[in-house]
């Protein structure tokens, strides 16, 4: 924690100073103080029906994280459910890793962001076009590091498996499956990450809430303290992912010797 109160600190006494414009760069007080406006319920809890959730879930920052999250989880499940089957058969055919692999590195290299006029024309706004850019985004990292991790079993094991007389399926399931998953995590870790990236940029151009439109909004009215606020919830909600993913990891990997220690 040195580093990061050493930084507040430093930016605070800035601040305080004078030594930045305020509307450029607003103080650490100045930017909790609008995360906790931004957090807080807008309406009264009469105004809500007398509802304690329906008050609750009335504040602009918990609709926008939860619109977000809604978008990020969603594209992130059809990318990847598209992606690990497709990996999973490339890494293991040399034929289907012939037949696919020139069409995947063509549109590999096109970012997300390209697909953006397409994705409005197709879908509309809304949410769909979001879902499909932050599936695009999601689908590589998965495939490439699924198929790696199917290629890279190390033939000891295939060889092995089979002198035991086990069968195409029970060597794919028991075998290959097995010693790929540290690929394949590492590929989920990697897509939710670009998926997070991606919502953001998806959210200024085709929904009409989320964190992205609201950091739009703020930039618009030259509210830098929101803007910085949203930039500060979309960390938090990305470590909260990335820890979970991690524990996942582990759960899954603890037959694995790397993590014995």
């Amino acid at each position: 924690m040195i580093v990061p109160v050493l930084l507040i600190a430093i930016w605070q006494t800035a601040s305080m100073r004078e030594w930045v414009n305020p509307h450029v760069l607003p103080s650490p007080s100045a930017v909790v103080q609008r995360w906790i406006t931004y957090l807080l319920p807008q309406t009264s809890f009469a105004e809500a029906g007398g509802s304690w959730f329906a008050w609750a879930m009335s504040g602009e920052l918990i609709v926008d994280s939860m619109g977000s999250m809604y978008r990020v989880m969603v594209g992130f499940c059809i990318g990847a459910g598209l992606a690990l089957p497709l990996g999973l058969v490339m890494g293991a055919s040399q034929r289907a890793f012939a037949l696919f692999n020139p069409l995947m590195q063509v549109l590999r290299p096109i970012p997300p962001i390209a697909y953006i006029p397409l994705s409005i024309l197709w879908f509309g706004l809304g949410n769909p076009p979001a879902i499909f850019l932050i599936a695009i985004g999601a689908f590589f990292p998965v495939l490439i590091n699924t198929i790696a991790g199917v290629r890279q079993v190390d033939g000891i094991y295939i060889r092995a498996a089979r002198n035991l007389g086990a069968n195409q399926f029970t060597l794919f399931s028991r075998v290959i499956l097995p010693a790929a998953v540290p690929y394949i995590l590492s590929g989920v870790r990697i897509g939710i990450g670009t998926a997070f990236i991606v919502v953001i940029v998806s959210e200024m151009i085709a929904v009409n809430n989320g964190l992205g439109f609201r950091i739009l909004e703020a930039r618009e009215y030259f509210w830098s303290d929101k803007i910085i606020a949203g930039m500060i919830t979309i960390g938090l909600w990305g470590l909260i992912i990335d820890l979970v993913v991690s524990r996942l990891n582990n759960y899954l990997l603890r037959w694995h010797r790397g993590l014995e220690h």
